[in-house]
């Protein structure tokens, strides 16, 4: 089992910044990627940016060149920076953690989401 939790999250103006924190606690021996994902209201969840053990990391072309995404791999704990923020990019942030199992399989784990509000 391995536990995700967010933090970071806030209201801010458009063109401003936030930094989201996802802490994984638990079994976190096996834990493969870890990426951020977003929901907005009345949306599918959708991809945001996923860390990638040993391979450039992944965005979605809405966030390139604005958000970057990082990992410490000490604390267990991935990080996305947010800049230039957006009115579009409202959203509850979720992390997830890809867990390897055993024989050769995967697991998915999710945090409880993180609420950003970007005003115009």
């Amino acid at each position: 089992q391995v536990q995700l939790v967010e933090s970071g999250g806030g209201l801010v103006q458009a063109g401003g910044s936030l930094r989201l924190s996802c802490a994984a606690s638990g079994n976190t021996f096996n834990i493969g990627d870890m990426g951020w994902y977003r929901q907005a209201p009345g949306n599918q969840r959708e991809l945001v940016a996923v860390s990638r053990r040993g391979l450039n990391p992944i965005y979605a072309p809405a966030v390139k060149g604005r958000f970057t995404i990082s990992r410490d791999n000490a604390r267990n704990t991935v990080y996305l920076q947010m800049n230039s923020l957006k009115p579009e990019d409202t959203a509850v942030y979720y992390c997830k953690a890809q867990v390897y199992t055993s024989p050769g399989g995967t697991m998915d784990y999710w945090g409880k989401g993180t609420l950003v509000t970007v005003s115009s």
